[in-house]
């Protein structure tokens, strides 16, 4: 990688051939770096949506039992009370 201005970095990947022909028939050559700049955002968002995702998901299973002793207790206290 290299700098190239203060806040971007000149960076060199390869991509397969169709879609670098598509990219070049679709983008003016002008833009193609905001493109691809704006679709590596778009996908790092999504996959960072993901990793939360599942961390609430890990976090709801690991208290799945806990919960549901703490409703079975607040279940109980209810039909004492004549609640439920």
């Amino acid at each position: 990688m290299k700098e190239n201005g203060m806040n971007t970095l000149k960076m060199n990947f390869t991509v397969p051939a169709d879609v670098a022909a598509t990219l070049r028939a679709v983008v003016k050559p002008r833009n193609r770096s905001g493109f691809v700049t704006d679709a590596i955002v778009r996908r790092l968002q999504e996959v960072e949506q993901e990793h939360l995702r599942q961390i609430l998901i890990e976090g709801y299973l690991s208290r799945r039992e806990e919960d549901r002793k703490i409703n079975a207790e607040w279940e109980s206290i209810s039909h004492e009370e004549g609640w439920g």
